[in-house]
Parts: C-alpha cells; structure tokens; sequence
C-alpha cells in the first residue's frame, strides 16, 4: 500500500509529493487507519525519509476506549492496541513523552535520543533508542479548534503520532518540513476512517453490530428488512416490580446491568445479536442461513449462552450475597422460527427489530418459565434440532397460539 506510479522516483520533491497525493485520495476511499500507517511509513522510508518506529493514537468514540494506537517498527509491520477510558491517570502516561506536550499545550515535541539525560525520564525513549533511534519527534494534530472544545478540554478529538528515525544526526531539516507537511495529511485520512468507524461503533452499541451494519449499508427507511429464520432469545429478570420498589434508582439501575451483563453478555459471547432492552428484558437472535447458522449450530449457541448466562448468575449472586444484596434471577424462552427482520416505527423515528408469531411466540414462552418452575423453556422446534435428554414439561396453550405446543427444560450444562 502506498503511491504508485513507479514511486519511488529518485527525486526528493516529487516523491514527498507523491506520497501527499497519496493521501488525499486514501482519505476519499474506504480507508482502514492500520494498513495507511504502513504504507505511510514504508513510503517515506522508500523516499530515503529514515522511519524505524511510528506510533499514532486516534481519538474514538467508543463506551470502552478513548483512543486506538497503531504501532509501526520497520521490518515488522504494525499492531494495534486500544487506550481505555481512564489511561490519562496511569503510570504509562505519566511517563509518556508526549505528556509534556499536552501539559504545555503544544503541538510538537522532540527529544535527541542520544543524549541519555533526555532519554532517561520516559521508557518509550529507552525502547525506540533500543531500536537504534536517534530523533523523536511528536506531533499532535487537532480536529477541532480550541474555540469548539468544552471549556477545560484541550484537542480532545485528533491524531497524535510520534516519529523515530535512526538516522545518524537525527531528522534532517527536510525530513522534518516533509514530516510537518504530510502528517496533517495523514490525519486528515485517519479522520474520514475514524468518522466510518465511529458510526459503527454508535450503531454497534444501541443497535447490535448485523443490524447497524444493515442500517449503514441503506436500510433505513420505514418497512425496510427480510424475513430471516432464526433462533429467538427472550429473557426477563424476575422480582424486578419488588427490586424497584425497595432499591434507590442508582441501585436498581446497577442491579439491572447486572442482569444485562448475565443475559445478553452470554448471548454476545456466543456469537448471538442483542436487538432490544425491552425494560427488563433482553430479546436476541441466532440467525440461520445465509451469513448465518445451520439450525443445528444455532441452537447449540443460543443454548450454550443459556448455560453460560446462569453461570454468571450465580457469580453475581454470590457478590451480592456477600453485599446484603437482593438475589437476581431471570426466566428465559428459547424457540426458532422466521422473523421479520427490519424497520419498524413511524417514518421519523424507526427501529430495527424482529417481529412477526414467532417474535411473539418466544415471549409467551419465558412467560411459562415461572408457571413450570424452569428457569429456561424451549419449543420443541428448539429442541428438535439437538439430540439432548430434553425434559417434557408436557402440553400447553401460548396465549395467542391456536394449538397446544410441548414446552421442554434443557438439561444442566456440563
């Protein structure tokens, strides 16, 4: 990755040249931060701009992380790791080179990494001398002026990258005039990838990753969807009426995530979708066929999470226990059938969910599991595409369902 043409030419200006137009045009396609790192890197090196380590932090909007680091040695390609929400009060950053700059509100640092009196305060100095390094140079790059950040905040949203070279006597003047012209550049390329990847992040979070992905690629209007089958979650925390009643709002709103953490967590980490917190419920899908599971595959899944998720329960029970906490405890529909999967809403204000007699169905369902004493009840179309010792829980009416339908318990995880 990086410019074509026959780059590089031979010729300093027209290649620094080069690579900028490079830029521009990756900052107009799908560009993806990782692989524009590289060839950045790899290009200046080609262009005899000596680049041995390149570190460049991108600020996010994610509920987890406040940025996303790529790490670039020469020879070794990059990685990548995530900054949580926080890191601004750890050790690491203490120590940071940058942090000076921050401190100072500057946009550029620069340290001679053979002077050991400057190296020896920061760690990272230490490894990029490690790497043979002779010159750092750090740049900040804001997106937004200081008159549009919140009072107190400075450049809270940007690039910041840090630039080694091993380069004997350091950066040259041209290397740092090319570095100073084209890293603007580069994060003006790392903003268009951070504005596409931001809005996955939010429709990630408050929609489910297949449904926002759906939303992204142009299903947004009122009745756009599919009919999909599936394997449809519905779970319920029990006592919540009580819970709400005896705990203050924090508490509650604690003991709710608790549940959440149990319920759709598993079901996350058994590679189902959360759609919907419907107040105290969670309703999920395992999709069957195309881009999906085999029915097989799905109910295994969904299953698995059902195991897991009262796994957890009992982890947060004992935790509460041990804080003269009330016990939590959900009951859960498992069943398959087709779904229609889509927008729902009024023109102005749509949703992305599941509905149709199957969606309803499920929440029938759980509704049997205090009646039976089961904390999970499946249908028999669940329970016959695995060949487990189900227990017949016997014959019963679904409110809205004309025929009786035999309702089944899973047996205990192993």
């Amino acid at each position: 990755m990086g410019p074509g043409g026959g780059f590089p030419h031979g010729d300093w200006e027209r290649d620094i040249q080069g690579i900028s137009d490079w830029l521009v045009t990756e900052a107009l396609g799908r560009v993806q931060v990782r692989p524009l790192l590289a060839g950045f890197c790899d290009s200046l090196n080609a262009a005899g701009l000596p680049i041995v380590r390149a570190i460049s932090a991108l600020s996010t909007l994610h509920p987890m992380y406040v940025a996303h680091t790529y790490t670039y040695v020469r020879g070794q390609g990059n990685v990548t790791s995530d900054i949580p929400h926080g890191a601004h009060n750890t050790d690491a950053w203490q120590r940071s080179p940058l942090k000076p700059m921050f401190d100072n509100d500057m946009t550029e640092c620069r340290y001679d990494l053979t002077d050991p009196k400057q190296v020896a305060p920061y760690p990272l100095l230490a490894e990029a001398q490690g790497l043979g390094g002779t010159d750092y140079l750090g740049i900040l790059t804001p997106f937004q002026s200081d008159e549009e950040l919140p009072d107190g905040v400075q450049h809270l949203d940007g690039l910041m990258t840090s630039w080694v070279t091993d380069r004997e006597g350091g950066f040259s003047a041209k290397h740092l005039r090319a570095l100073r012209r084209l890293v603007p550049r580069l994060a003006l390329a790392a903003k268009m990838a951070k504005r596409e990847e931001t809005a996955l992040n939010i429709v990630t979070a408050y929609m489910g990753r297949d449904a926002g992905c759906r939303v992204l690629s142009g299903q947004i209007k009122l009745g756009d969807g599919e009919v999909i089958p599936s394997v449809i979650w519905y779970s319920d925390m029990r006592n919540s009426t009580e819970l709400c009643e005896v705990l203050d709002h924090a508490d509650y709103l604690a003991a709710l995530n608790q549940y959440f953490a149990c319920s759709a967590g598993a079901v996350m980490e058994a590679g189902g979708e959360v759609l919907r917190f419907v107040g105290d419920a969670v309703l999920a899908i395992f999709p069957i066929g195309d881009g999906g599971y085999s029915p097989e595959e799905a109910c295994a899944k969904a299953l698995e999470a059902a195991w897991r998720a009262e796994a957890k329960l009992v982890e947060a029970n004992a935790l509460r226990r041990d804080g003269g906490l009330m016990e939590l405890d959900f009951g859960l529909g498992l069943h398959v059938g087709e779904v229609m999967y889509g927008n729902i809403g009024v023109p102005a204000r749509v949703e992305f969910s599941v509905t149709g007699p199957a969606a309803n169905e499920v929440a029938r369902l759980e509704g049997l599991t205090k009646e039976t004493g089961h904390r999970v009840v499946v249908s028999s179309r669940f329970s016959d595409n695995l060949d487990l010792p189900w227990r017949s829980l016997g014959m019963y009416r679904l409110r809205g369902v004309a025929e009786e339908q035999e309702i089944f318990a899973p047996p205990s995880a192993h």
